[in-house]
């Protein structure tokens, strides 16, 4: 009910008699009369000018305007409940340190700009920062060196707890000016053909790849290795200067394709989803953990 502070009352009458689908009910909950209750559905249905509510006999349902009330007027309230739950940690919270990782992909394109937004958010907290690939950043958790970290790949330590973030996409690309840029669409059968770049082991994006490959119906030794190398930063420069490809996050290529330096190479059968995933030890999760995983998800894509 803390929400009720925060977002339009009426509102949350509303929403709270499309949930019970009863007046009563809802006047009960809210601990208003009945007749308030109405007017208050009344007033809405005035504002919005429509229907949210269907009545036969004595009883009523929702109108095809009602349902989609409901569901953004659900998630007004659950924003309007986060948000007063980050405004609290923030005038509660007046220091402490939060050990935070990722994997590498992750720490080049998405962390910088959301760990920026949190120390200006939280300038009392302080944290420290560490990023490798999937194996070592999980290698972190366990030793209890880090205490969240957002990784990708498929989560699969039953000591650890997986919690989603957001997806990704790998993409295949080349510098466009090379001999493959050419290449608009390719066969699984010509991409083996093809001098590729990829992930040193241990790399989730390395893991997700193979499985990837697989799954399309190519054998992963059959595919043409030129180098490994260990970031996508490295990758990306390498390519600049070769006859190469390599799948790269398409959030780590944004800028290169769109000063034209590299092109994506399309192949038929082949899409390549990931999920970054925030991790933690087991039963260890910490209120600060709590809050970074939120501001994260709050913060991402803002």
């Amino acid at each position: 009910m803390n929400a009720l502070k925060t977002i339009d009352f009426r509102l949350f009458v509303v929403y709270t008699v499309a949930r019970k689908l009863s007046f009563t009910k809802a006047a009960l909950e809210l601990n208003i009369t009945q007749p308030a209750v109405t007017k208050h559905v009344r007033e809405m249905e005035q504002q919005l000018d429509c229907r949210l509510f269907s009545r036969k006999g004595n009883s009523i349902g929702l109108t095809a305007q009602g349902t989609l009330f409901m569901q953004y007027a659900a998630k007004i309230i659950q924003l309007s409940r986060e948000m007063e739950s980050e405004i609290t940690q923030v005038n509660h919270i007046h220091g402490g340190t939060i050990r935070i990782g990722a994997s590498t992909t992750v720490a080049q394109t998405i962390l910088p700009k959301l760990l920026a937004l949190f120390k200006k958010s939280y300038p009392n907290l302080s944290f420290t920062f560490v990023q490798g690939n999937t194996d070592l950043i999980t290698k972190h958790i366990l030793d209890e060196t880090v205490d969240i970290a957002i990784v990708e790949g498929a989560g699969h330590d039953p000591q650890i707890s997986y919690a989603p973030f957001t997806r990704d996409e790998l993409v295949l690309v080349t510098r466009s000016r090379g001999m493959y840029a050419k290449w608009e669409e390719i066969s699984l059968k010509q991409l083996s053909t093809i001098p590729l770049v990829l992930r040193e082991a241990g790399s989730g994006t390395l893991d997700v790849l193979r499985k990837a490959i697989s799954k399309a119906g190519l054998a992963f030794s059959d595919l043409t290795v030129e180098i490994e190398l260990e970031s996508s930063i490295a990758i990306k420069e390498y390519l600049l200067h070769s006859e190469t490809a390599a799948f790269l996050s398409v959030q780590s290529v944004v800028n290169e394709l769109k000063y034209n330096e590299l092109t994506i190479i399309d192949v038929k059968g082949l899409e390549i989803y990931r999920d970054f995933q925030f991790i933690h030890l087991h039963g260890k999760s910490t209120s600060l953990s709590e809050l970074f995983m939120r501001f994260c998800k709050n913060h991402y894509n803002i």
